[in-house]
């Protein structure tokens, strides 16, 4: 480990990608295959040349020996509020929702990303190099359009802005304007309005819309296909009512977000080609629209042929965006309880790497150790799916990255208090 950290502490003073090959450890590359013993990672201006078994180093590179470690492409955290809300409760932080604004689909959360929260150091420290960033709803049920960002310790955090538009439907659709029912005509009139203004039609916003002027625009490369749109809703039925909107609007991409009762209908989710991003421990009926909730929810999607990312919404115990790894772990471990479905070591951490950037159309950038890719690569001092493991060593875009965070930098004042170290109120 001491050879690990000297040989990061040598590439993190000056602030640029350099070429460096991984050698010695588990290569697990994140696009669904298995982990490779004794693999080979090289890197060079900010990508991913190769990675996997038998793979040359080119000659004058940096070697870093991870013998005995694994070598991991970076986790990347489903749908989040990573990097626009920096402190439960405190209202001054908080960027998630514009409930006072006439605009909603026109919101741009990528303008409030800030790379100094707190929780960006914290999470990056374990792992995590890439978010999927998500305004919440207001009054509206359109949140706005998200963002992908990564976690690097510098000030340029997003990666892709107005990266998809966010919907909510189902319960929490119904409560923003008082029923299902009157959610979906509030969503295929922002729809129609957009398809009009995708057309030349000459819209503004006349007595019988209910979107502004603004918000008709930003939906535009909704319905024409280029902007995915994202949906939350949980149940079986809410599904499949937004799997009929391609009948009307069959450019969409649609994506689904939570998805509790997907396995009831995932050969339909499947034959539609929709993506979900789950929650990957949502177990309980916590919410009528989730009473048929399992923790087998995403094996058994997956099984059936839907590309499942996992996300920490709607988990029964949430916590920082460092848990997603224990959730991809604990769908491998449901695999071996008798009578649930779960995933395979590869697939499962398949759902923290490259199925998230999947979902968005971004897997041929994100997500993976395939050549090409942007070289956000973590070492591990173990198997990164248990719980007892930790990193060594993190790179985003092949820039080596500060394991530091006020939680580590708190632990090392108070583990060893020298005279004066405390506050006075810790005086005796």
């Amino acid at each position: 480990m001491r050879r690990i950290l000297a040989a990061v502490a040598l590439l993190a003073t000056p602030a640029f990608a350099e070429t460096i090959a991984i050698t010695g450890g588990t290569v697990a590359i994140g696009d669904g295959s298995q982990p490779i013993p004794n693999g080979v990672v090289v890197v060079r201006d900010g990508r991913v040349v190769a990675a996997g078994a038998n793979v040359a180093v080119p000659a004058g590179t940096r070697v870093i020996d991870a013998s005995g470690k694994w070598v991991a492409a970076g986790i990347v955290a489903g749908f989040t509020s990573e990097g626009i809300v920096d402190g439960e409760g405190i209202q001054e932080t908080y960027d998630g929702a514009a409930g006072k604004s006439p605009f909603n689909a026109a919101i741009d959360v990528s303008v409030a990303v800030s790379p100094t929260n707190q929780s960006i150091a914290v999470d990056r420290a374990w792992g995590v190099t890439r978010a999927v960033v998500s305004p919440e709803a207001g009054d509206s049920i359109f949140a706005g359009q998200g963002a992908v960002i990564d976690l690097g310790a510098d000030d340029a955090p997003v990666t892709k802005a107005r990266a998809f538009q966010y919907a909510e439907l189902g319960e929490d659709g119904a409560s923003k304007v008082g029923s299902r029912p009157a959610a979906y005509v509030v969503l295929h009139d922002a729809l129609a309005a957009a398809r009009q203004v995708s057309h030349g039609g000459d819209w503004g916003r006349d007595k019988d819309s209910l979107i502004t002027r603004a918000d008709a625009a930003a939906l535009v490369p909704v319905v024409e296909g280029r902007m995915p749109l994202v949906v939350h809703v949980e149940r079986a039925r809410d599904i499949l009512q937004v799997l009929s909107l391609k009948q009307d609007y069959p450019s969409l991409k649609l994506v689904l977000l939570g998805a509790a009762e997907g396995w009831m209908v995932a050969p339909k989710i499947a034959a539609a080609r929709v993506p979900v991003i789950a929650a990957a421990l949502a177990d309980l009926p916590e919410a009528f629209e989730r009473t048929a909730a399992t923790e087998s929810n995403v094996g058994r999607m997956e099984k059936a042929g839907v590309v499942v990312a996992i996300s920490s919404v709607d988990v029964s115990t949430e916590g920082g965006q460092r848990n997603l790894r224990q959730y991809a772990g604990n769908l491998v471990g449901i695999s071996h309880v008798p009578g649930m479905t779960g995933l395979d070591w590869g697939a499962a951490f398949a759902t923290v790497t490259s199925r998230p950037a999947a979902v968005l159309g971004l897997d041929n950038e994100l997500g993976s150790l395939r050549p090409g890719r942007r070289a956000d690569v973590v070492i591990w001092d173990g198997d990164p799916l248990e719980l007892a493991s930790a990193p060594v060593a993190v790179w985003i875009d092949g820039v080596a990255q500060p394991l530091t965070n006020r939680q580590t930098r708190l632990r090392d004042r108070y583990l060893n208090p020298q005279e004066g170290a405390l506050p006075k109120a810790y005086e005796r």
